[in-house]
Order: structure tokens, then C-alpha cells, then sequence
């Protein structure tokens, strides 16, 4: 998990950024295809995966609960299931460190099993309210204690204890967010009956893709009141081969970083852009940003491409609020493009970054206006007058809240300031690109 010892980082611009990156893979996929091949009977093996600590977490979770999961030497992860209603009570508390995908598709895994688990986590997990999963996943017949000094009834440490059989629901989202969906969905598999999931915005659609794959019984239909995703219960999923293109997310660093740094030209290869989340690409692409795709093609059902992306004066937009959900853990790094574009940015629309790692609209609009931008906060995101692609004066003192994205967007804010950035704590991404910095060292010019 997350170093407690904390490493700060001092850097300003040095140049422009040149060659070709290669994200680590999707962390939302390689979540899921640990889980899923965790409840398929036979082997599984999956390439490409993301070996954070985020996705480290889940691995151990899962082995925990019966499923045996090893790396080889070849890169290949083999998982070997132990079929849908057959986790084992864990012996220990499940370990999260800070990741909250973990946390909340276990909970929608365990909810239709009859087992007791106690969740754990980072001080920054321990603050993050687990009650939109809690509430659907209660309707079906889980049950939720928070321990002595947790920071609320729905924080963690908290145990629960799901049921066998569950309760088949019809949940409608009360907000835009692939995790409740997804953990809903995953206590279906184990439930008799029909599970059902409203969802009036659409969010990524990972776990909806992969379930198929996996021979699950998944239907998806469009309606006026929103898209609805039903699954049949008491699934029997076949063991699959899985490749993992890489990570929008971390990506979109890069992309954001070639794009306001004079004189860059930066290859990212094989990037996943689903279009569940590829409104980043949208949004950077309406304020003019130069970004081609190259050889584009799908792998294990999701469209991947390389990325090219050269220097462009950005300008500011209003986001059209329907992007959102394909965009939001882009949000921050999105307002490091807005900071250094052409006049005025509107990025609303976002009140999910309220409750991510930290509060990613409060920390970021903490962090531009200390290395010297233009920022109005409110309630769902920020407004950000540009600087016409000058730089930022920098000289200041960035808290990170131990929040992977805040570092990684403050970092790539720090190449377009003429004075450095400090960043209080750069540990926590490891969490999501053990290698960003090493692959920053790399392309600097």
C-alpha cells in the first residue's frame, strides 16, 4: 500500500516533452478482470495488467477470499476462480489502502454471499463516504457496521455481512457513477431473479462489456428515462483471456502535457478509448488541441489506438455538461489545460470529484491558485480565466491531500511555470503509475 513516509518533489519547465509513452493498463478493466476471473470456474489469464497498488489491492482481496491469482515471469497474471457463490470468508480484514474502486465492487461481490467481511483503508479512503454503495446494496439484504472511530456510520473500517440468497432490485441512480453501478450489477450475479440498474447519465461501461464476455447474462436497453442494465442471476462465468489496453486516465497526462508545453510531440500507445470515457479527447479537442489517432483497432472488445499528440494554443470552453461521466477523474488535469488556455473555461458538472481521494474541486482550485492561476470555485467545478499559453509564475507549495491525480495534474502544471512547483507527496501514485516519473525523466528534452 501507500508509503506513510512522504516524498516531495520540486520541478518547473525544462523543455519540450518528446517520444513515445506507454501507459500502464486501464485500472478501471484491470480491477474487473480480477474479480471476474476470481468467480470463474478454470484459469483465466490476463496481460497487460495494471500492477499499481490500487489493482495489487483487489488481487489480494480476491486471494483472500479463495480465488488463486499469481504473476509469472512472463508478465502473464493466471487466476483461477472459484465460480459465482463460492468466495470463502476471509480470514483478516481486507486491506484497501486507497482504493475506493476496490472497496465498493467488493462490497457488491460480497453483498450476495453469505460472508462477513471488515474493510480497511488508508486515512484518505477512511474519509470517503462508502453510502452510495451501502444504500442499493442494503436494499438487497447486506447489512453495514461502521467499527469504533470510523469517521461516520458510512466510513471505513466498516464490516459487513452479505446474504445467500439476496434480493433481485431495480435501483435507479441517484448520481452519474460507474461504481455503484457496477457493484449493484456484481451482487446480481449471485441473486435469483433479475437485477436491474437505471442509469439517466451514462458512465463507463466496463463492467457491462467484460460480464458478456465472461458469458454472464447481460442486456442493455435505451429508454426515455435512461439506459437500463439487467442481469440474470446466479451466473456461471467461463474463464477468458484478457488484454488490457491502457489507461485512458493516465494518458490523459500526457496528452494535456504535450499540449501546453511549446515545441512537444508525444506517441501514447495503445490507449483504451472507450467511449464511456474518452470525453477528455472531446473536450481538449474543442479547445484545439492536436490530437490524432493512429492505428486504430480492438482489443478484447474495447477500441484502442495510439495517440499522437503535438504543442497547440488551447482556448477556453464551457464542457458540455453529457461529457462529464466520460471524463470525470479527468477533471484535474483538465483544469491544468483550462489554467494555460485562451481565456475563460467552464468545467461544471463534476460534483463526483467532491467525494474521490480527496476533494478534487477544493484541492485543485487550492493548488492552481498557489502556482499563480486565475480560479473561481463552486459547487460542482471550477472557473478558470487562462493565461493566452503564457506560463505560470509557479514558486509555491502544492498539497496533494494524498491524492494521485492531484500530483500527477500539479506535475504536469509545474512543466508550464516559470519557477518550480513543490509537491508535498508524490508516494500516492503509486497507486495508479508506479513509473510516471521515470517515464517524465524520459521524454524531458
Amino acid at each position: 500500500m501507500t508509503s506513510s513516509a512522504p516524498r516531495p518533489l520540486s520541478l518547473s519547465a525544462a523543455g519540450p516533452l518528446r517520444g513515445t509513452v506507454r501507459v500502464p493498463g486501464d485500472k478501471s478493466i484491470s480491477h474487473r478482470a480480477l474479480m471476474f476471473a476470481g468467480l470463474a470456474v478454470g484459469e483465466s489469464r490476463i496481460t497487460g495488467l495494471l500492477e499499481g497498488e490500487d489493482v495489487l489491492a483487489t488481487a489480494a482481496a480476491m486471494r483472500a477470499m479463495g480465488a488463486d491469482i499469481e504473476r509469472g515471469g512472463d508478465g502473464v497474471w493466471r487466476v483461477h476462480g472459484v465460480g459465482v457463490g463460492g468466495l470463502l470468508q476471509p480470514r483478516t480484514a481486507l486491506e484497501m489502502g486507497n482504493s475506493g474502486t476496490s472497496t465498493r465492487l467488493l462490497m457488491g461481490l460480497i453483498a450476495s454471499h453469505p460472508i462477513t467481511a471488515t474493510f480497511t483503508g488508508d486515512a484518505s479512503l477512511s474519509s470517503r463516504p462508502m453510502g452510495r454503495v451501502i444504500d442499493p446494496l442494503s436494499q438487497m439484504g447486506a447489512e453495514f457496521t461502521a467499527s469504533p472511530g470510523a469517521k461516520g456510520s458510512k466510513c471505513l473500517p466498516l464490516t459487513m455481512r452479505g446474504i445467500c440468497p439476496a434480493v433481485p432490485i431495480e435501483y435507479r441512480l441517484p448520481v452519474a457513477s460507474a461504481q455503484v453501478k457496477s457493484a449493484v450489477l456484481l451482487a446480481g450475479l449471485n441473486t435469483p431473479g433479475i437485477t436491474r440498474v437505471i442509469e439517466p447519465v451514462p458512465t463507463r461501461d466496463h463492467s457491462e462489456r467484460m460480464l458478456r464476455g465472461f458469458g454472464a447474462d447481460v442486456s442493455v436497453e435505451q429508454t426515455p428515462e435512461g439506459r437500463i442494465i439487467a442481469i440474470a442471476g446466479e451466473a456461471e462465468l467461463r474463464p477468458q483471456q484478457i488484454e488490457v489496453p491502457g489507461d485512458p486516465s493516465s494518458a490523459a497526462f500526457w496528452m494535456v502535457a504535450a499540449s501546453i508545453v511549446p515545441g512537444s510531440e508525444l506517441t501514447i500507445a495503445n490507449v483504451g478509448l472507450n467511449p464511456t470515457r474518452a470525453g477528455l479527447i472531446q473536450a481538449l479537442r474543442m479547445m484545439g488541441a492536436d490530437i490524432t489517432e493512429a492505428q486504430p483497432r480492438t482489443v478484447g472488445g474495447e477500441p484502442v489506438a495510439d495517440l499522437i499528440v503535438r504543442h497547440a494554443p488551447l482556448t477556453g470552453i464551457e464542457v458540455p455538461p453529457e461529457i462529464a461521466p466520460s471524463m470525470i477523474d479527468e477533471y484535474p488535469i483538465l483544469f491544468v489545460a483550462a489554467a494555460l488556455a485562451r481565456g475563460r473555461t467552464i468545467a461544471r458538472g463534476a460534483e463526483e470529484l467532491r467525494v474521490k481521494e480527496s476533494d478534487r474541486i477544493a484541492t485543485m482550485a487550492a493548488a492552481l491558485t498557489a502556482a499563480g492561476a486565475h480560479v473561481e470555485e463552486v459547487p460542482d467545478g471550477l472557473i478558470i480565466d487562462g493565461t493566452d499559453g503564457d506560463p505560470l509564475p509557479g514558486d509555491a507549495q502544492i498539497a496533494s491531500k494524498l491524492d494521485h491525480r492531484i500530483a500527477m495534474s500539479m506535475t504536469v502544471a509545474a512543466l508550464a511555470c516559470t519557477r518550480p512547483l513543490t509537491i508535498d507527496d508524490v508516494a500516492p501514485v503509486g497507486t495508479s503509475y508506479p513509473d510516471f516519473y521515470q517515464t517524465l525523466d524520459a521524454v524531458r528534452r
